[in-house]
This record gives C-alpha cells, sequence and structure tokens, in this order.
C-alpha cells in the first residue's frame, strides 16, 4: 500500500514540482492538492493522507496554523513543511514531523517521506 501525500502550497508550480518529484515511484502515490490551508484542512478530513506536504506560506490560514489544525484533526498524519527559506527548527515549533528547503527538494523530499515511515510502511518494505 502506498504512503498517500497531500501537496499543499498557493503555486501551482510549486505543486507541480513535487508531484514530478514523486512521480514514478510506487511506494506513494499524490492523493490531491490544496491552494490555500483552509482548503488543505478540509482535504486532510476528505482524503485521509498519510503525509502532507505543506507550504509555510499560503493564504487564508498560513502553514504554522494549519499545521496546527491537521495536529488536531487527524494527529497520525505526518506533515512535512516546506519553504524556500531555510529554517528547519521551525518546523518543530510549528508543530511538522520534518522540514524540506525548496531548493533541496529533489533530493530530501522522497528521503524525508521515507525517514517518517521507516520500515514498519509497507512502502518501505518494498523498496
Amino acid at each position: 500500500m502506498p504512503i498517500r501525500v497531500l501537496i499543499a502550497g498557493d503555486h501551482e508550480i510549486s505543486r507541480m514540482g513535487v508531484r514530478v518529484i514523486l512521480a514514478g515511484d510506487d511506494r506513494w502515490e499524490v492523493c490531491g492538492e490544496a491552494r490555500d490551508g483552509a482548503e488543505t484542512v478540509e482535504k486532510v478530513e476528505e482524503l485521509a493522507p498519510d503525509v502532507v506536504i505543506l507550504d509555510l506560506t499560503m493564504p487564508v490560514m498560513d502553514g504554522v496554523s494549519t499545521a496546527d489544525h491537521i495536529r488536531r484533526i487527524a494527529p497520525i498524519t505526518r506533515i512535512v513543511l516546506f519553504s524556500m527559506h531555510e529554517i528547519p527548527t521551525i518546523a518543530r515549533l510549528a508543530g511538522g514531523d520534518a522540514f524540506v528547503s525548496k531548493s533541496a527538494a529533489a533530493h530530501e523530499l522522497p528521503r524525508t517521506i521515507m525517514e517518517l515511515f521507516g520500515r514498519d510502511h509497507p512502502a518501505q518494505r518494498s523498496s
């Protein structure tokens, strides 16, 4: 069973980039996308993703507020905070499980997702 990923960010090109990074790997599937914090919360409730790749800077509700809402409605959903700014310590303060800089996403995003799930997740065992 693949890891279900929700991509949340206000820039379509950024969401597309994440899709490209994750494409072609059967360990995960992109189950949806959201353009702002409020839509992200709705999609988490609707889709029950395993992990949300969450941009810190979004309209309606920023990444920190969105992460807080996700923690309350879906405490087992993992959150990878995603930003162009190099501020990994904010991930823990904002309730995220990990941080990936957009500049390092091509290499770091897949590795980070797999580290969050460890060897217990069926997708990890198949690799």
